[in-house]
């Protein structure tokens, strides 16, 4: 699996920044892992001396984390394709007769 290119990582109280992301983060990760960390206008952020150089961001610091479209081909295995089924897909609702019935009798 190649570079997620062109993600968008969103921090608390700060600018979105672009990053190329080595993989998704998972829940048992502490922190995103990414590199060529830039602004979205594409500049070098000042806090950053050398953009390719390995960033190493803190989970409690990152709010979510943005996956452009074009990059889904990217994710590999099954989680490209689950995205494409997902999308476009409503859930089946599965109606609860007995709460309807509880409903209807108060």
């Amino acid at each position: 699996m190649g570079l997620i290119r062109d993600a968008v990582l969103h921090l608390h109280n700060e600018q979105p920044l672009l990053v190329d992301l080595f993989a998704l983060p998972t829940a048992a990760d502490a922190c995103v892992v990414c590199t060529n960390v830039r602004t979205l206008a594409g500049k070098r952020p000042l806090f950053v001396d050398r953009s390719d150089s390995y960033f190493l961001f803190p989970l409690p610091h990152v709010r979510f984390v943005e996956i452009p479209a074009s990059a889904a081909g990217d994710l590999g295995g099954g989680a490209a394709r689950d995205l494409d089924e997902a999308e476009g897909e409503e859930p089946e609702l599965e109606i609860d007769e007995d709460l309807l019935r509880r409903i209807r009798e108060s």
